[in-house]
């Protein structure tokens, strides 16, 4: 897949799942992989592996659902590499909490990472694919909601992920990004996202 070849891949949540799955087949296909984590063991655990097999990755630690730490991940990787090509926005929090017990920070907390951080990560690395006028946006939308377990917040960030996504199509397309919301499943989430670049 040569159109992978040397193309800058910031991935926010790859220190785990299907984010630390996406960082090595990216880096298998010869992408230089940026990927991101909160938890530094985590993500540095990823980049080790990658560049071990030859790849080349480089981990950044920050938190997406706070505006400055995007910012601060957004101008790390343009002055590492000059340029993202591709944002796949992977980072999400899952609390299995009841309605009815859930407080206030859980809410929070599982809207600013699922929700606030993808329109974050989205903003600011729209902004610097807008100047080179191309660019690849790809929102993960979980399809592991189990019904029997307590999940309203984590349902309500996705639903509204799906939506936002729809109007970020409408309005990056004229700068020339394309920008997809894809359904995670462990099974399938490689296949489906390397597809987008065939």
């Amino acid at each position: 897949m040569d159109n992978l070849k040397d193309k800058i891949v910031l991935i926010t949540g790859s220190g785990k799942g299907s984010g630390q799955l996406l960082a090595k087949a990216f880096a298998e296909h010869g992408a230089i992989v940026a990927a991101n984590d909160i938890s530094p063991i985590n993500v540095e655990e990823v980049v080790d592996a990658i560049n071990k097999q030859g790849g080349h990755a480089k981990a950044y630690v920050e938190d997406v659902a706070k505006k400055v730490g995007v910012q601060n991940l957004i101008n790390q990787v343009e002055d590492d590499f000059g340029r993202i090509d591709i944002l796949v926005n992977h980072a999400a929090v899952e609390p299995n909490v009841p309605l009815l017990s859930m407080d206030e920070w859980d809410w929070h907390r599982v809207l600013d990472v699922n929700l606030t951080g993808a329109f974050l990560m989205t903003q600011s690395a729209g902004r610097v694919m807008r100047e080179k006028g191309a660019g690849v946006i790809i929102n993960l939308i979980s399809a592991n909601q189990d019904p029997a377990r307590n999940e309203a917040a984590f349902v309500a960030s996705m639903s509204g992920l799906e939506s936002f996504t729809q109007q970020a199509v409408r309005e990056l397309s004229p700068h020339g990004i394309r920008v997809y919301a894809l359904v995670n499943t462990r099974d399938t989430i490689i296949a489906n996202v390397l597809a987008l670049f065939e």
